[in-house]
């Protein structure tokens, strides 16, 4: 990618979020803006919001709403510094991991960032199951159809179904 002269060259990345408990549309519309608020990245677009039935985690959970925000990121950006983003995010939201997939007010993935590979026990990029999740293909596909076919949502798990915008 070439930046015309006098602006900086950056790449794609792509955070996915989700909120099963609370006001789940306010923790979403809260870290996006946060999101925004930074001066490390820009936003530069928000999928539509989708509803989704828990995928593992226990029984009895209530539905998550999820969407995918498109991040400009400098090449070569510290994946670990997106994760720590991520779990900001999810601390403002009072997040508490008491429970494997368990619910949450907010949880925030690095799904996808151009030109990085990361693949250890705190981090892997890209997301290990992001091919598996409809609720992840659907919204990113929104965003990234390079990234995503229709092939891929046809055979990953779970439904989604839009419920509007931020």
């Amino acid at each position: 990618m070439t930046a015309p002269a006098g602006e900086e060259r950056t790449v794609r990345a792509f955070l996915g979020l989700g909120s099963n408990l609370g006001d789940r549309m306010a923790h979403l519309r809260r870290a996006v803006d946060q999101l925004r608020a930074s001066s490390a990245m820009s936003v530069t677009a928000v999928s539509p919001v989708y509803e989704t039935e828990p995928m593992g985690g226990p029984a009895g959970s209530g539905p998550y709403l999820n969407l995918v925000v498109e991040l400009a990121v400098p090449p070569g950006v510290d994946p670990y510094a997106l994760l720590e983003e991520c779990r900001r995010l999810e601390a403002s939201a009072g997040r508490v991991r008491a429970v494997r997939w368990g619910p949450r007010t907010l949880d925030v993935d690095v799904l996808w960032v151009d030109g990085i590979a990361v693949d250890d026990p705190e981090l892997t990029v890209p997301h290990p199951r992001w091919r598996e999740r409809r609720f992840v293909l659907v919204p990113l596909g929104d965003l990234a159809p390079d990234l995503v076919d229709a092939d891929a949502i046809a055979a990953a798990g779970g439904a989604v179904v839009p419920v509007g915008r931020l």
